[in-house]
């Protein structure tokens, strides 16, 4: 029972941690990395353990799987050069910088050791990040840059730290050897992302049961990422193309009775697998703290103080680098943005180098180390002190530092979210002019009107209808949910606007009965 009773205290302690949070409007991540810190000291905490290979699919896949979800391609490659230079170039330099600092620190660290360090505290993680922009409204762009730097850098930072670590077991690699295997996984990893896409389906749409067909997608994630790892293949590269696929495919198959359950235990697991995550590496860091010397503490202690100080400046100066060189190009005629806007103000930069707290990856991939990995205790703790510092500094100032700067959104999703609903209500409209009943006259007043709300009013949400005439309401609603698809599929609407549409439709749809 202490195990149970243990995890129980846990996740109502991090419920209550994350309301405090939203009370206080900072991000959640910020009071987990505080309970995990203060759960390592408290007296006759639990002693539990997790197979090191076991970390990456259990905490990583399927929170990368809900991110990707939920990732617009045409955002992604409106914004692919700084996305793209954040991804490759920012946590390139990051991985270089704690090597080089750490490998000054503890001179006897195996280079490759350093390099692994590297690579477990480059990438940024979006959740607290995200946590803190839901709140404040910053220009629509910088948004979706820092969505699409998180999820990618996750891939190119595990592609360094799979390597560093091979590196340590084979005690030397050279860059002839494992090259060619490195492009045949990557461009292996996006093929069977694609295939596994179209194949998974066929057997997940079969499945009309919301429990059931909600446990497959989760078995079909896992799967996929240990399919992966086994053939060699990048789990991660492997899961993003599956899911920004499926993305594309499934709002189609996938009815509103298991879509709105489904999206709801998503959420819910990602923030268990959260919780489980800052818990879990607290409780890593008890015995390691305890194995210490006083005065070996103070120097861990130094040593990740430096190495979070050399994570902030490094992305700090290559984020006003990207912004110099960038306009320099331009200056010279040499790079013609489509958008005015593609470089950000010295005030955006700040705030895009400002959002490089540490999450869920970092302490994952750390806990996945292999026991006997040299310096592996020395490695842990700084992930975890490096998570613990920035979602304490950055996370506890971001949203001040927006605040104070005064950047604004012109809110484009808004406005994609009005224009979408006039076609799709007008697209219901059409569905049921033609029938002479009193029911679908009331159902076309109740649309006019909704129309009408979304010319005086775009920010307004939609009602869900209350009257019983369920097959004309389910009529109508398909045909407005067609309109959607086509004008995402068009890229009218981009696929922020089209969730916001989705649920929305979803809610209309399930309370006519469908």
């Amino acid at each position: 029972m202490s195990t149970f009773e243990w995890i129980i205290a846990l996740l109502l302690g991090a419920v209550a941690l994350s309301a405090l949070a939203r009370r206080i409007k900072v991000p959640y991540p910020t009071f987990l990395a505080i309970g995990g810190a203060a759960i390592a000291f408290v007296p006759a905490s639990p002693s539990w353990t997790l197979e090191p290979d076991l970390a990456l699919a259990l905490f990583v896949a399927p929170v990368l799987l809900d991110a990707a979800y939920d990732t617009s391609l045409r955002d992604l490659r409106n914004n692919w050069v700084p996305v793209s230079t954040l991804v490759v170039a920012a946590v390139g330099l990051t991985t270089a910088g704690v090597a080089f600092v750490a490998h000054r620190l503890i001179p006897d660290m195996p280079w490759a050791a350093a390099v692994a360090l590297g690579a477990i505290v480059a990438p940024p993680d979006a959740a607290a990040a995200v946590a803190i922009l839901s709140q404040v409204r910053l220009p629509y762009r910088m948004v979706k840059v820092l969505e699409g730097e998180s999820l990618l850098n996750d891939a190119s930072s595990l592609l360094i730290y799979r390597i560093a670590v091979g590196a340590v077991a084979m005690e030397h690699l050279k860059w002839s050897q494992i090259g060619p295997t490195v492009a045949l996984a990557l461009g292996g990893s996006v093929v069977a992302g694609l295939l596994a896409a179209r194949v998974m389906p066929l057997f997940i749409t079969r499945i009309t049961e919301a429990p059931s067909a909600i446990i497959v997608q989760f078995a079909t994630t896992f799967m996929i990422w240990i399919g992966a790892e086994h053939l060699g293949l990048s789990g991660i590269l492997t899961i993003v193309v599956y899911a920004m696929t499926i993305a594309r495919m499934a709002p189609a198959r996938m009815p509103a009775r298991l879509r709105v359950p489904s999206y709801a235990v998503w959420e819910t697991t990602v923030f268990v697998l959260n919780v489980l995550a800052f818990m879990l590496i607290g409780l890593q860091v008890q015995p390691i703290w305890s194995r210490l010397a006083q005065e070996v503490r103070w120097e861990y202690c130094v040593a990740a103080g430096w190495i979070l100080l050399t994570i902030i400046l490094v992305r700090l100066g290559w984020v006003m680098t990207y912004r110099t060189i960038l306009r320099v190009l331009i200056a010279h005629g040499i790079y013609h943005p489509k958008d005015p806007n593609a470089v950000a103000s010295p005030k955006g930069g700040i705030i895009i180098a400002w959002c490089g707290m540490r999450g869920l990856v970092t302490l994952a991939t750390a806990f996945a180390l292999p026991e006997h990995f040299p310096y592996r205790d020395f490695i842990v703790f700084s992930a975890f002190a490096v998570v613990l510092g920035s979602l304490v500094i950055q996370g506890l100032t971001l949203r001040p530092l927006i605040l104070a700067f005064g950047l604004k959104d012109d809110d484009p999703v808004g406005v994609e979210v009005a224009r979408a609903r006039a076609f799709a209500y007008r697209a219901a409209l059409d569905a049921i002019e033609s029938d002479p009943s009193e029911e679908a006259e009331i159902l076309r007043l109740e649309y006019r009107a909704i129309l009408m709300q979304a010319e005086n009013d775009p920010d307004g949400g939609v009602a869900s209808g209350e009257l019983p005439a369920d097959p004309l309401r389910r009529r109508a609603i398909d045909a407005a949910r067609k309109t959607i698809f086509d004008l995402r599929a068009t890229e009218v609407i981009g696929d922020d606007a089209f969730h916001k549409l989705e649920e929305e439709l979803d809610r209309a749809e399930l309370s006519a009965g469908g």
